[in-house]
């Protein structure tokens, strides 16, 4: 015959999983990507890329202010994000985006 559960233990069970619960998605937070063409003038040159993206901008919005300052540093103009996606597109991109892939 099992004994019943006491309160105290009752407790230390809710506890136990609302701090489970809780913690959860700090550790389950999906890799973000965008592909994005850029350009250079003088001589006009573009160029096709692949960056991974903070999930809090995982937007193409988002993309774009967050990708947009890391190719100026770099002498490069975005000129749109393609889209935004997650790690099950990258292998797809990787030929595409050749050594610009996670580059930027």
């Amino acid at each position: 015959m099992k004994v019943p559960a006491t309160v105290p233990d009752m407790k230390a069970h809710a506890c136990l999983l609302t701090l489970m619960l809780v913690l959860a998605p700090m550790g389950a937070e999906a890799a973000c990507y965008a592909d994005y063409k850029a350009k250079r003038d003088n001589p006009l040159r573009l160029h096709y890329g692949v960056a991974e993206i903070p999930d809090a901008s995982c937007s193409r919005d988002g993309a774009a202010s967050e990708l947009a300052p890391r190719l100026e540093s770099a002498g490069w103009s975005l000129l749109n994000i393609v889209s935004v996606f997650g790690e099950d597109g990258l292998e797809e991109r990787r030929d595409s985006a050749g050594q610009n892939f996670l580059r930027y």
